[in-house]
């Protein structure tokens, strides 16, 4: 992307103009820029942070913070390797994103070692890396990590005004300080300058064109990248695809994933009615809610250990939505609590002080990212509306989401009027923000933080080689539509479903029949047909062996 110093001033007033241009417009990307000029990376031991073994090197890729600067500052992003087990059938470089945004890959190259990843690892060096923001590469904070995983939390499913004027509050404090301990880099960190680092990473390594796998977020990074670079793709997976629309990115997206969440809880709800001679939880859905709202209702009273409230509960049983390898585990925890044995639930959802950093950097890195890419509501109005009516019918994750994603509402950004015409309510907290960030509204840090509206994904016929998309017809991080979408977008493209199954990251899991499509796909090319289907893969068991969900990812939050 660059032809002057690291890619043309024409070309980068461009794609800058791209990814800032008004919201409603949704442009769609010019031909692509330049290609980068990238060194090549040095790579040597892992730094003993990276806890990565011997087998695994690392080494550091530079790039600008703002590529509309490209002699401005420069961040330099935490990059791992694994050769290829067998040289003479390398095929290149296959890199890996697991999603967030937020989400490091370093440890992927280790995924060679599982049996289902081996004849990969023979044919691709295994690369992985943290993205701008994450771990050591320019690492975002907008929280002090010990006051991030303060526990015990609450989480209610049905708040009164009382509580959500608290969380209203909590949010407006974390946007401030994102904006605080970021300054004026803080609107460098978004999807566009992500697939931007993704195409100095191809160049780095010494790839004409990139071999890519993305699982949730990294599917709609993944599809900006595509729509920039169409012509620096050789093979791409999209597992567990983001809906895309400009309209959808982000607010929407998450309207729409508290709903699947909804759908997702009902199936583990059933699936432990159906095993209550196991588990004793109740023999309908109703009653093991039930009975889920009853162990709610006692740690809200007395928190297990001093650390176990109602919300770190709901993060621990979020990840049934994600993964269905975590259903035995619990059920179990909750039945024993429940019979007066809290061990499990001490075991799988006590907060560790060792990991709060490492959390609370993931959950800064997920909230610029998404509140930089999109418009969102300024109005909190707006936010208690559509969230209350969603609750009506979903109410599992619906509030704790969108808690999560309300310091959007107050991010720093140029004032402007909501929907109706009227002036927000809010726009005093905004342009505060946007002072303590410290910018200059002038020039293309102008555009940057006024309204802007996400890249409109979309290729020509035959400009982009066939890719291929994964998805799981149940899935709730990113709802089975977002596949069909993004196919819609992409030409060419073949989407893999797996039929009545929720898990979310499908590739080489547990369904045999996914795998082998992805696996033929990357080592020999093998496109299926437009559409095609895989039964489901078969649902746990009581009892089920811990280490079916140790291996399992449980996916990101949200895109995610």
């Amino acid at each position: 992307m660059r032809a002057l110093a690291l890619y043309g001033t024409i070309g980068s007033l461009i794609v800058t103009a791209v990814a800032t241009a008004p919201a409603g417009s949704a442009p769609r990307a010019p031909s692509a820029p330049p290609a980068p000029v990238a060194h090549r990376i040095d790579f040597g031991r892992c730094a003993p942070v990276e806890h990565l073994p011997s087998t695994v090197e690392c080494g550091k890729l530079t790039v600008p913070l703002d590529y509309a600067r490209p002699d401005g500052k420069k961040i330099h992003l935490t990059v791992s390797r694994i050769r290829a087990t067998s040289p003479g059938e390398r095929q290149g470089s296959l890199v890996f994103n697991p999603g967030g945004p937020g989400a490091s890959s370093l440890e992927f190259p280790l995924y060679g070692g599982l049996p289902k990843w081996n004849k990969l690892a023979r044919a691709y060096d295994f690369v992985g890396y943290a993205p701008r923001g994450v771990g050591r590469s320019a690492p975002l904070s907008c929280q002090d990590p010990e006051e991030f995983a303060k526990a015990p939390t609450d989480s209610r499913s049905h708040p009164d005004a009382a509580y959500k004027r608290k969380k209203v509050a909590e949010a407006k404090k974390y946007a401030r300080g994102c904006a605080r301990r970021a300054g004026a880099d803080l609107p460098f960190y978004n999807s566009v300058n992500n697939a931007r680092d993704l195409d100095m990473l191809r160049a780095a390594l010494g790839e004409k064109r990139l071999t890519f796998m993305g699982a949730s977020y990294g599917t709609y990074f993944g599809a900006v990248y595509a729509t920039l670079f169409p012509g620096h793709v050789r093979r791409m997976i999209f597992d567990s695809v983001v809906n895309p629309a400009p309209q959808q990115i982000w607010y929407r997206n998450n309207l729409d994933q508290s709903i699947a969440f909804e759908r997702r809880w009902g199936d583990w709800l059933r699936w432990v009615a159906k095993h209550d001679h196991h588990y004793h939880l109740g023999t309908s859905k109703q009653e093991v809610q039930r009975s889920y709202d009853k162990a709610v209702t006692q740690l809200r009273r007395h928190p297990v250990n001093g650390k176990i409230g109602p919300g770190q509960l709901q993060a621990a049983y979020l990840k049934t939505g994600y993964n269905d390898a975590f259903w035995p585990l619990r059920a179990e925890a909750l039945s024993d609590y429940l019979h007066g044995n809290p061990k499990q639930l001490v075991s799988q959802a006590m907060p560790q002080a060792r990991t709060a950093k490492d959390e609370e950097n993931a959950n800064a890195v997920y909230t610029a990212v998404e509140c930089n890419d999109a418009h969102w509501p300024r109005s909190w109005q707006t936010w208690d509306r559509d969230n209350s009516d969603i609750a009506r019918i979903a109410p599992f994750e619906t509030w704790d989401n969108a808690w999560m994603n309300l310091p959007c509402a107050f991010w720093p950004e140029r004032s402007e009027p909501d929907a109706a015409g009227a002036e927000s309510a809010e726009q005093g907290a905004a342009q505060e923000l946007l002072d303590t960030a410290g910018h200059t509204a002038t020039g293309l840090d102008d555009l940057l933080l006024g309204t802007h509206g996400p890249l409109d994904i979309h290729t020509e016929p035959g400009a982009l080689p066939p890719v291929l998309l994964l998805a799981a017809e149940r899935d709730a991080a990113t709802p089975y539509k977002g596949a069909v979408e993004l196919q819609r977008r992409l030409p060419g493209s073949s989407l893999v479903t797996e039929n009545a199954s929720g898990t979310h990251g499908i590739a080489f899991g547990e369904n045999d029949c996914v795998s082998k499509y992805a696996e033929d796909y990357l080592l020999r090319g093998k496109i299926p047909a437009h559409r095609v289907y895989c039964a489901p893969h078969a649902e746990p068991v009581p009892g089920q062996a811990a280490n079916r969900a140790q291996l399992a990812r449980p996916g990101a939050r949200p895109g995610k």
